[in-house]
C-alpha cells in the first residue's frame, strides 16, 4: 500500500524540522505563505491551499485526508516539527535514522493495521522507557496522538470544534465506530509541540485548553473523559494549588488492551 507523508504548517516557514528528518514529506501551507515556505525550504514539496483551511488544525488535517486518502493509499499526517522516531531496545534508545528506515517501518505497521481492521494507527506519545509495556507490544483502545497518525481507508474526520483536543476526540471516534485503533507501544515520537511559535501556539493558552476540555467532556461524558491533575495524589491540596494538566485522561468503555 502506498503511504503519503504529509504535514500541515502555519506561520513558521523557517522551522519545518520534519523536512530535515523526512525530506519527501509534503508540506501543506496557506497560499498566502507559500512563497515564504518555498524560499525557506528549496526543493521541498510545498502545497499551497486556500487560506480558509488554515488557522484550525482540524480543518487542514481534514483537507489533507480529503485530498490524499484515495483508494489504495494510506496517509501519515505528522506535525511539522517532528524530531524523530525512537524505540527502546535492551534499555538503549534507538532512532530510526533515515527516511528509508521510516518508510519500511510505516509499511510494516500499516499492513498490520489493515489486517486487524483498524482505521488508523500511531505510536507511543511518551519517551519514558517504563511506559513501554514489554508484554503488551500493541494497544487497541489507547490514545493515539495527532502528531503522528497513519490513516487507512475510513470516513472519520477531525471535529473542527476541538482544534486543541482533536486527537483525543479522533481516538474516541475510532473506538466508537470501529471498536479499535492500533498503537504500537514500543516506538515513540518527539516534537517541539509546546515550545514552537506559530501553528497551534497561535491560539493555545490555558483558558482555551480548559474550554476545549469542557467541550470534549460534554461530547463524550465525564465518565469517559477525565480532567487530570498533576497533583491528583495529593488530595489534601486545595483546588487552587493543584496544577492543571492540559492533557485529559480517556477511559473508553471497551474491553481489551
Amino acid at each position: 500500500m502506498k503511504i503519503a507523508i504529509c504535514a500541515p504548517s502555519y506561520k513558521r516557514p523557517t522551522a519545518v524540522d520534519t523536512l530535515k528528518y523526512l525530506p519527501t514529506c509534503r508540506i501543506y501551507v496557506s497560499r498566502a505563505e507559500e512563497k515564504a515556505y518555498r524560499a525557506a525550504n528549496p526543493g521541498a514539496d510545498i502545497v499551497g491551499v486556500d487560506p480558509k483551511f488554515q488557522g484550525n488544525l482540524c480543518r487542514i488535517r481534514n483537507h489533507i485526508l480529503d485530498r490524499e486518502m484515495v483508494k489504495g493509499r494510506a496517509v501519515l499526517i505528522v506535525d511539522d516539527d517532528l524530531q524523530g522516531i525512537w524505540r527502546w531496545e535492551k534499555l538503549t534508545r534507538c532512532r530510526l535514522e533515515t527516511e528509508t528506515e521510516v518508510r519500511a517501518f510505516l509499511d510494516r505497521y500499516t499492513a498490520l493495521c489493515v489486517e486487524w481492521g483498524c482505521p488508523a494507527w500511531g505510536i507511543n506519545v511518551n519517551s519514558d522507557g517504563q511506559v513501554y509495556r514489554e508484554q503488551t507490544p500493541f494497544s487497541l483502545r489507547s490514545y493515539v496522538g495527532g502528531p503522528f497518525m497513519v490513516h487507512v481507508a475510513h470516513s472519520l474526520r477531525y471535529d473542527e470544534r476541538l482544534p486543541l483536543k482533536e486527537d483525543y476526540d479522533f481516538t474516541l471516534q475510532a473506538l466508537n465506530r470501529h471498536r479499535k485503533i492500533l498503537r504500537v507501544n514500543k516506538f515513540y515520537y518527539l516534537t517541539h509541540q509546546m515550545v514552537q511559535v506559530g501553528g497551534c501556539a497561535e491560539y493555545r493558552n490555558i483558558e482555551a485548553e480548559r474550554e476545549q476540555l469542557a467541550l470534549l467532556q460534554r461530547k463524550w461524558g465525564r465518565d469517559i473523559v477525565h480532567a487530570d491533575s498533576l497533583n491528583a495524589s495529593r488530595n489534601h491540596l486545595t483546588t487552587k494549588r493543584r496544577r492543571f494538566d492540559v492533557n485529559p485522561v480517556i477511559h473508553p468503555p471497551i474491553r481489551g488492551v
